[in-house]
């Protein structure tokens, strides 16, 4: 008699735990519905970069926060005169070249974005540059160019094409993106881009010289003809200049990624040109 109530309070028993359990259950899937909702309205890193570049309505404010900063970085090997011709000759040619590069400050986000100083964000990228100018470094925080232009008579080898290479000297200041909504967003009016205390996007501030001219690397490329390398700046540049002529190295100079001061191998010779041998007008 005593076992079978003993029996008939466990079965109870266990009711009501199956029963506690189909309650809890709904509970949690409640819960997890609510979390799945807010993080899928959640403004996301690209959203808020968006907004910052398009200066939308919906921001307070938007800023660029420095994390580190490399002081003295090189930019991309450009080409910046024309290509002279001395195909052919069996000894070296003076040649005149007319050599144009300019900088100005510029912004790397992961869209490849360069901001333009009339938005919010674009006037952080300014107060931020004012940290870094110092009395030994002076830089470019505004995204206004400076140019660095003047002609100069060199010898190009003989059998060698001859042009001039700039790579400019900037200090490459790396953080976020820190965006103040007017309204909250899913919660909250602080979000970052892409996360807060990232290094991902940098801005680029050109050193500039004492004169008003750009600081940086300067060089003389001579590259022996018939090579793959002589073929291919050649055939980018429209065929070549003549013996006699300079070709106009503007907008081609953009068409081949070239490698650095002393990089392009065997065929390849640099001699570097320091900047205080250039007159500047």
């Amino acid at each position: 008699m005593s076992r079978t109530s003993r029996t008939r309070s466990h079965g109870h028993r266990s009711r009501k735990k199956r029963l506690a359990l189909v309650i809890v259950a709904p509970v949690a899937a409640v819960a997890a519905g609510v979390t799945l909702m807010n993080s899928a309205g959640a403004a996301t890193p690209s959203e808020v970069s968006a907004d910052c570049k398009s200066d939308s309505d919906k921001l307070a404010n938007c800023e660029f926060v420095d994390v580190q900063f490399k002081q003295d970085s090189l930019g991309p090997n450009e080409r910046v005169s024309g290509i002279s011709d001395n195909c052919g000759n069996a000894s070296t040619s003076t040649k005149t070249f007319s050599v144009s590069a300019s900088v100005t400050r510029t912004v790397q986000l992961e869209e490849g974005f360069v901001s333009d100083s009339g938005i919010k964000l674009g006037n952080s990228f300014f107060e931020v540059g004012a940290k870094f100018q110092t009395r030994e470094v002076n830089i470019t925080r505004d995204d206004k160019k400076t140019t660095l232009a003047f002609d100069r008579s060199d010898t190009v080898q003989a059998d060698n094409i001859g042009f001039f290479m700039w790579s400019h000297k900037r200090t490459d200041v790396s953080g976020f993106i820190k965006a103040t909504y007017k309204e909250p967003q899913d919660g909250k009016t602080v979000f970052f881009s892409p996360s807060e205390g990232s290094t991902a996007i940098h801005v680029f501030y050109p050193q500039i010289l004492k004169n008003g001219t750009p600081d940086g690397r300067l060089w003389l490329r001579n590259v022996k003809c018939g090579t793959p390398e002589a073929s291919a700046l050649l055939n980018s540049s429209g065929g070549g200049a003549s013996t006699n002529d300079v070709e106009d190295g503007g907008s081609s100079a953009a068409l081949r990624a070239e490698p650095g001061f002393g990089q392009g191998g065997d065929n390849v010779t640099d001699v570097e040109i320091p900047l205080s041998d250039i007159a500047v007008p």
